[in-house]
């Protein structure tokens, strides 16, 4: 997506009032939400493993509402993730679907202990509240240091903006530190060429290695005081190879 990466700012304009401040800072996950192993926004250049599944949820906190993820994955041929899921959206004592993501994600080089990876992600985001959609590709590339105990990720990409018919470029920096054995510091920022970025740190843990994972987050734009804040809590499952 790990979406996104991002949705953006101002979607749903004057249509969606009720929905627009709640959703500010919301508006530039949506994307990246899809494609980012939790709980990252930048994505890494890792897919799920051939034949496996994955499913990401997670409830994330803003102000003035309530959001409910869940982006199921899975890689049939082995080098081809494919993502479908979507958000709901609690405000006001309304709970509504605010994006169905749908992407697909490969790998050109896979990022080996102190190596690095990079591959292409692409895919739309459609957003039933304002019937629009949008469309996205960026480039993950993964850089591993210190025998993967420290990963650092970059994303460059383009969305294609439904409601404005605009084109944007979107980037995202972040950083997995390995705090104990089965701790993961994370911390990471990302935006697009216009508005101030936005910035997250949290922790991820395994109950099982490599097979359920806790997540928390805490982010907020850059400057942006306690309205766009959020918080996250999510839990991650993987599978083992079982796909025909």
């Amino acid at each position: 997506m790990r979406i996104a990466r991002f949705r953006h700012p101002g979607r749903f304009g004057a249509a969606y009032p009720p929905l627009r401040p709640a959703l500010l800072s919301a508006a530039l996950l949506a994307v990246n939400a899809a494609h980012a192993a939790r709980p990252m926004i930048t994505d890494d250049a890792r897919i799920v493993d051939a034949k496996a599944c994955q499913l990401e949820s997670w409830v994330k906190k803003n102000p003035d509402s309530t959001e409910t993820w869940a982006l199921p994955a899975c890689n049939f041929t082995g080098n081809l993730e494919l993502t479908l899921g979507g958000a709901m959206a609690r405000e006001a004592g309304r709970t509504q679907t605010t994006d169905v993501v749908m992407q697909g994600k490969t790998l050109f080089k896979s990022m080996e202990p102190n190596g690095w990876g990079i591959g292409l992600a692409a895919g739309a985001v459609r957003h039933p509240l304002a019937d629009t959609r949008d469309w996205y590709a960026y480039v993950p590339t993964s850089f591993s240091f210190r025998d993967d105990a420290v990963v650092v990720h970059t994303n460059l990409g383009w969305l294609r903006e439904g409601e404005t018919r605009r084109n944007r470029l979107t980037w995202g920096i972040g950083t997995e530190a390995q705090l104990a054995e089965r701790t993961w510091l994370i911390a990471e920022t990302f935006g697009q060429n216009q508005g101030k970025p936005f910035h997250q740190l949290g922790l991820r843990h395994w109950l099982v290695p490599d097979r359920v994972q806790l997540d928390a987050t805490y982010g907020n734009r850059n400057g942006g005081g306690n309205g766009e804040r959020w918080f996250s809590i999510g839990l991650r499952l993987l599978s083992v190879p079982f796909l025909p």
